[in-house]
């Protein structure tokens, strides 16, 4: 639905460590880098943009990637612990989300609320 995004950060160092690990496995890797921010996308396709931003942020946003299965879900929200999230929701059913609702959320080094799901 969305063409890009662009969220504040931070320390881009770590916002770049914790989307890396916790997008790989739906499959999205850093496409661009440079001292001002990151994109992040499928491959040559940013979609997702990180700007380094000193003094007070604007945390709070949402944002909910679309997984191909419950694997990839799962290793989203292992592997985005281990490089820095919180833990915000375990992988799991989402019942009051639909029926079909699978999901997990993790809170980014910027206080972001980061989903992964598949319906």
């Amino acid at each position: 639905m969305y063409d890009h995004i662009g969220i504040r950060v931070g320390d881009l160092g770590a916002s770049v460590k914790f989307y890396v690990a916790a997008l790989a496995p739906l499959g999205y890797v850093l496409c661009s880098k440079d001292a001002s921010g990151a994109g992040f996308g499928r491959k040559g396709e940013p979609a997702l943009w990180l700007h380094l931003h000193k003094g007070p942020g604007a945390s709070g946003a949402h944002i909910a990637f679309r997984a191909p299965d419950h694997a990839a879900i799962e290793k989203f929200h292992s592997e985005g612990l281990k490089a820095g999230g919180r833990d915000n929701g375990a992988p799991g059913p989402r019942k009051d989300y639909g029926p079909t609702y699978y999901a997990a959320f993790l809170i980014d080094p910027d206080g972001n609320n980061v989903e992964a799901v598949h319906t």
